[in-house]
């Protein structure tokens, strides 16, 4: 028997119990469809993680209160020890190697005449910033001076979200607003940056670090940023930053991070996540795989006396393998170009709301995927459609 002819009656079975068969599909659908939608998630999460600290740049040295993994308070909060007199030594010992930059931060709510914008980060920082991080470009206005840092002058520097919910787009320089009780005046406005995790950082303001302290009562800091001048020596200026640090504070105290060693430590993270992601999604595909086979054993009882008739009018046993097996694999296939174009589809709308990026080797497995589930679960009621002895089966009621 021919392939044509072997398809017609594969497609004629499907088609007469189209409810059915739409139902065997559906496990199909939904697993192909999962894998493509999670995976794409975790792709593009890792994708966008990578951009952002890329965009950081390539020389950034960051120190971080504890160590990772390392001591902790009883309550199981890091114990910050850095103050901003251990940035000021770094950037009196590495001057002629990098730039330092340290950064206060405290979450509240500021205001412009009648309106308020909530949850802003107030970071307070040195004019040096944005020549250290490389997406905190200024899309207008200017950042603060140094001696505007230095005298302590409440000047801002706003993000894109402040911007829209304060002064709805139009230009906020010069324009007075508050943060707590204290009115600063806006200087500039920053690029947009997006979202990270869900948390907005358009949504902020930046103002010299030493009115920062003053406002809010800060000694600690965040975050020391440290921009190298060359990448050849970004190892080199760690290992002093730890030298330094290490004169009065303990290995416990703080944490030393490339751009480098966060973008591999960020990849291994996604990466484990975009294959749990996609093996969550797999089992419901193996679901689906298993309705498959129950719907085939059931087809073939049905299907009984049709077995033994064309057996007995010279079918080969080859043939009734070769037709229960062809539909299995039709009804997988189709369920898998189902799940795909509503996997990607639903890429598409995903993408208006959070990260994420369909991949070609996905979409590629969550294919493979639907014609192995075919075969494999089609085989054993193809094989058991093929041993009925025609005799038994034209008895069949």
């Amino acid at each position: 028997m021919d392939f044509n002819e072997l398809f017609k009656l594969s497609y004629r079975a499907i088609n007469a119990n189209r409810l059915r068969s739409f139902l065997t599909m559906l496990g199909i659908v939904i697993g192909v469809f999962a894998i493509i939608l999670l995976v794409s998630i975790g792709t593009g999460l890792q994708t966008f993680i990578t951009n952002q600290i890329a965009g950081l740049g390539s020389n950034l040295i960051f120190v971080i209160p504890g160590r990772i993994g390392g001591a902790r308070t009883p309550g199981g909060v890091v114990s910050n020890k850095l103050v901003v007199a251990d940035a000021k030594t770094l950037q009196l010992k590495l001057k002629s190697l990098a730039n330092v930059a340290p950064v206060v931060s405290q979450i509240t709510t500021v205001k412009y005449k009648n309106r308020e914008n909530k949850g802003t980060t107030i970071f307070g920082t040195t004019s040096n910033y944005p020549k250290i991080v490389q997406n905190a470009t200024i899309e207008r206005g200017s950042f603060f001076s140094k001696s505007q840092e230095q005298s302590g002058a409440r000047s801002a520097v706003i993000g894109q979200t402040v911007l829209n919910n304060l002064f709805y787009s139009q230009n906020p320089i010069g324009k007075r607003f508050f943060i707590g009780n204290n009115i600063y005046t806006v200087l500039g406005v920053i690029n947009k940056r997006g979202a990270v995790f869900g948390i907005d950082q358009d949504n902020v303001v930046i103002i010299p670090l030493s009115a920062a302290q003053r406002q809010f009562g800060l000694t600690h800091v965040n975050t020391i940023f440290i921009s190298v001048n060359s990448s050849s020596s970004v190892s080199r200026v760690k290992e002093q930053t730890k030298k330094i640090l290490l004169g009065h504070l303990t290995e416990d105290d703080f944490t030393i991070q490339t751009a480098e060693s966060t973008l591999s430590i960020v990849s291994n993270i996604t990466n484990i996540l975009s294959i749990a992601l996609g093996g969550i999604a797999a089992i419901s595909l193996l679901v689906g795989g298993i309705g498959v086979a129950n719907i085939m054993l059931v087809s073939v009882t049905e299907r009984t006396r049709e077995i033994g008739l064309r057996k007995a009018l010279g079918a080969k046993r080859s043939d009734i393998l070769k037709q229960f097996l062809l539909e299995a694999i039709m009804l997988s296939l189709t369920g898998g170009i189902i799940g795909i174009i509503l996997g990607l589809f639903g890429s598409i709308v995903l993408a208006r709301f959070l990260v994420s990026q369909v991949t070609l080797w996905s979409v590629f497995i969550a294919f493979g995927f639907s014609v192995v589930v075919g075969i494999v679960f089609g085989m054993a009621p193809a094989i058991r459609a093929s041993k009925l002895s025609p005799i038994e089966a034209l008895r069949y009621e």
